[in-house]
């Protein structure tokens, strides 16, 4: 008798961002999807990371803290394709001494079609779709002729 083997699954690569007053949110969704995360390769910046680790008991990959540089370092992962998920619990009500470093990210994300999710009900929706446990590669824009335009003299 043989038994059918389950396909192996996409194995993803999740970047998990939280502001000061929305970590213990992501802490919460994410100990909520601890079972989903275990299956992938998560990075986060600084902080967020560490605390990550210590609730979830998983290896989280540490950038440098947000302010620090670590928006960044996620936007050149997302840029360079190593990212498949951008989760990043976002504070629009209070004050971000890197405001621009955030603007930055999102715009980074929405290039390079990165799905992304600022709050607990586009995360929920995003790791529970099937096309998150499928096959599914997202389209990235070819900007070929971005590297060969012409420019004025």
């Amino acid at each position: 008798m043989t038994t059918k083997q389950q396909p192996e699954l996409p194995q993803r690569t999740i970047a998990l961002v939280a502001h000061d007053h929305k970590k213990q949110e992501l802490l919460d969704w994410a100990e909520y999807n601890r079972g989903t995360l275990a299956q992938h390769n998560l990075i986060a910046t600084g902080t967020t990371g560490r605390l990550l680790a210590e609730r979830l008991d998983l290896p989280v990959a540490r950038l440098l803290s947000g302010p620090l540089g670590g928006d960044q370092q996620v936007g050149a992962l997302i840029a360079t394709g190593q990212v498949d998920l951008l989760v990043f619990f976002w504070d629009p009500l209070s004050p971000q001494p890197h405001d621009p470093d955030v603007k930055a990210l999102m715009r980074l994300a929405t290039v390079w079609n990165t799905p992304m999710a600022w709050n607990r009900s586009t995360a929920d929706y995003l790791v529970s779709s099937p096309l998150f446990g499928a096959e599914y590669e997202p389209t990235r824009p070819d900007f070929a002729a971005h590297d060969t335009r012409s420019m004025p003299a």
